[in-house]
């Protein structure tokens, strides 16, 4: 769909989004920003599409940042109004299907966030995640200071963010940063398998899980459970919940049409 952004759509009803930069190892520039709204806006539409994977081009980065180059010549009001005009990494996590990030190299910067922004994290054992803005002289500010503690914890956030310290794959799945990791070689297999499995759930349980999941984060327990009573009770509404039950019982994969 861009220069900087491809969509291939695979079998099993995976989309496969590659940020497509590696000369500048997939920097995030406004350009990269505003194909990732174009894109996300494009498969929220398209029912063919029920799975989402994001990742890298090249074998060097998933997304090593933001452009520097862009922040040169920024001005703080320049800054802020073009951050109030909208911000991929919520939306990325407001988009309804699921969204995996295959993490294939550097993820630093605005690519975690990015990442931390999916709703699954796999990595390649050679990954290097972190929040390095403070080397700047700055902060995150695409959520770093608010995801990140939600995953790894407080302590563990504040130690990467005001070092700036990078972890390894391996690193970062035991911290819980990242969902699993494995060798570059096994890495994009293994993803699009998952992928293909998550594709092949009924749409309308795979946003109703998204959802009362994001909302554990964001209110009280007792108003969680309110809002995942009402999402497993609607689901009884549905076509895909009369063929789950009916598949169980017969014994066979059930085939799930998000009706």
């Amino acid at each position: 769909m861009s220069d900087v952004l491809t969509i291939e759509k695979l079998d099993g009803g995976v989309a496969l989004v590659t940020v497509n930069r590696p000369d500048k190892m997939n920097a995030l520039n406004g350009e990269v920003r505003c194909a990732v709204f174009e894109a996300l806006d494009q498969l929220e539409g398209d029912d063919e599409v029920r799975a989402v994977v994001i990742t890298g081009a090249g074998d060097r980065a998933f997304i090593a940042g933001a452009d520097i180059s862009e922040f040169k010549d920024a001005r703080p009001v320049e800054q802020y109004r073009s951050m109030q005009d909208g911000d991929i990494y919520d939306a990325l996590e407001d988009f309804r299907k699921p969204v995996i990030a295959m993490i294939n190299g550097y993820c630093l910067g605005g690519g975690c966030e990015l990442a931390m922004a999916c709703d699954i994290r796999i990595a390649a054992e050679e990954a290097k995640l972190g929040q390095p803005e403070i080397n700047l002289g700055l902060i995150p500010g695409g959520g770093g200071t608010q995801r990140l503690p939600r995953l790894v914890g407080e302590g563990r956030a504040m130690k990467m963010i005001m070092t700036g310290e990078q972890v390894s794959g391996a690193e970062a799945e035991r911290i819980g940063l990242v969902d699993g990791v494995l060798s570059r070689d096994e890495l994009e297999e293994h993803t699009l398998e998952m992928a293909r499995e998550i594709a092949s759930k009924s749409p309308l349980a795979l946003q109703a899980a998204k959802e009362s999941i994001l909302e554990a984060r964001r209110t009280s327990l007792p108003e969680g459970r309110k809002f995942e009573r009402g999402w497993f009770s609607l689901l009884f509404s549905t076509d895909d919940m009369d063929e789950g039950v009916t598949a169980f019982l017969e014994k066979r994969e059930a085939e799930f049409t998000g009706s």
